[in-house]
């Protein structure tokens, strides 16, 4: 069996494909993309892969599961892992090469990997996170703008508050100045977007 160490970044990646007997095969920086990924290492016999957890990290280990090679996502504070690696001189080449030695050695933390439903709920949850804090910031904008002349909006739910605002006698220049974050308001109500979940 092979042992790959791919050293994954954003753009561009490492990867170093070792032999049983632990020699370099291949050497070769690759663009971080499914494609050229899958033109490097698809058509290779079954290995095994390690990388470390990233951002990336969990779309190149399903990728190259779906290549039929057997993957491990290790955490990358695993001190051991490094144990081959030069301490003056850190390269993208380096590294590669030293995960790759490290699987090949067993030398590796696995680090959890999350389901597709944790993952897509996690994803769901900071675009909500996302979306209440750019309406809290529109609506003090707003609050601001209103006070500024002698006005203030009532008390009360986030879903009301452009009704609130409307309710207002507002001079027609500062209706035209907060029309667009009004409308903006207006287009994504939260609870349309994420729906309360089931109880359980």
């Amino acid at each position: 069996m092979e042992y790959i160490g791919i050293d994954v970044h954003k753009r561009d990646s490492q990867v170093c494909i070792l032999g049983e007997s632990g020699e370099v095969v291949l050497e070769q920086r690759v663009r971080t993309q499914r494609e050229r990924l899958g033109e490097l290492l698809s058509k290779r016999s079954k290995a095994r892969v390690l990388l470390e957890a990233s951002t990336e990290s969990e779309w190149v280990a399903r990728c190259l599961e779906e290549m039929g090679h057997e993957v491990v996502v290790a955490d990358p504070n695993f001190a051991p892992m490094y144990a081959t690696r030069s301490r003056r001189v850190k390269t993208d080449k380096r590294d590669a090469r030293t995960l790759a030695e490290a699987c090949g050695l067993g030398a590796y933390r696995p680090a959890h990997r999350t389901s597709d439903e944790q993952r897509h709920m996690r994803a769901q949850l900071a675009v909500r996170e996302a979306l209440v804090r750019t309406r809290t910031r529109y609506i003090s904008q707003v609050r601001a703008l209103v006070r500024r002349e002698g006005l203030r909006v009532a008390d009360g739910e986030a879903e009301s508050f452009v009704k609130r605002v409307e309710a207002l006698a507002l001079p027609g220049r500062l209706k035209a100045e907060m029309a667009p974050l009004l409308s903006l308001l207006l287009s994504a109500p939260l609870d349309d977007a994420f729906p309360p979940a089931p109880l359980q």
